[in-house]
């Protein structure tokens, strides 16, 4: 006999479904970095006219020449001289608060304003997410992993040492809250699988983001503070900083909306 069959039934299956509950919360506390059972699908970030951004800055962009951009590039409140990006640089408007700034510039102080501003909320959203499905998955480090779509949280800074795939289909959304910084390491990628859409991608940091020389990333980087390309790196996706982008001879290309 073991010590559970003198229980009834009924006692039986209600010791069965408390250790059922017990097991999913653990769980879904990410206890080792674990996961919840069963993740609820995550709601794309809102850009905004952020959005139509593949590099938007409050506090400016310097570059190494040359480099690429995709996409619109923009700074604001600081003046356009600011942005060191060269015309030839950039496939796309380069657009300015003032007459500062390069000769192609178009200048227009609203449009940034409410940029910013779409951006700033834009990063409240995808940081205050609820209810995360993965919590400090691999103590930070993520290198190697292939990652599913969810909400990850980390109390801590996450580092990328090897290549990481994000794999799921066309319309499902990753969203990852990061406490510290984000490091991607030299000649690493981020690659997608699956159907993944750079767009429904969104890396949320309140520390500052660095990406390796040659290394490659996908999605959309909402910084609290500085975002750093180093030479050769490159990135599907916008740069959308609340304080500096530099770059140095890198690819930025806005993805589709």
């Amino acid at each position: 006999m073991t010590k559970f069959q003198h229980l009834s039934t009924a006692r039986k299956r209600l010791l069965a479904a408390f250790l059922a509950v017990a097991v999913v919360g653990i769980g879904s506390v990410g206890l080792g970095g674990g996961a919840v059972a069963d993740p609820l699908p995550q709601a794309p970030v809102a850009l905004g006219v952020a959005g139509t951004f593949a590099i938007l800055s409050q506090t400016g962009v310097t570059d190494v020449p040359s480099s690429a951009v995709t996409g619109n590039v923009g700074t604001s409140p600081i003046t356009g001289a600011a942005i060191l990006l060269s015309c030839p640089e950039a496939t796309g408007t380069i657009f300015s608060v003032d007459a500062a700034g390069p000769a192609c510039k178009v200048t227009d102080a609203t449009l940034l304003t409410t940029a910013v501003g779409d951006m700033g909320i834009a990063y409240t959203d995808a940081a205050g997410r609820p209810n995360p499905d993965f919590v400090n998955l691999g103590a930070g480090e993520i290198g190697g992993l292939t990652l599913l779509p969810g909400l990850y949280k980390w109390d801590t800074g996450v580092s990328i040492s090897s290549d990481v795939t994000l794999s799921g289909g066309p319309n499902d959304v990753f969203i990852f809250q990061i406490s510290g910084t984000l490091a991607e390491a030299p000649g690493m990628k981020v690659t997608l699988a699956g159907g993944v859409q750079a767009k429904n991608v969104f890396w949320q940091t309140a520390g500052a983001v660095s990406l390796g020389t040659t290394a490659h990333f996908e999605g959309t980087i909402l910084s609290k503070t500085m975002v750093a390309m180093n030479t050769g790196a490159s990135i599907n996706g916008r740069l959308l900083a609340q304080t500096a982008v530099t770059l140095q001879s890198n690819t930025v290309t806005e993805p589709a909306l």
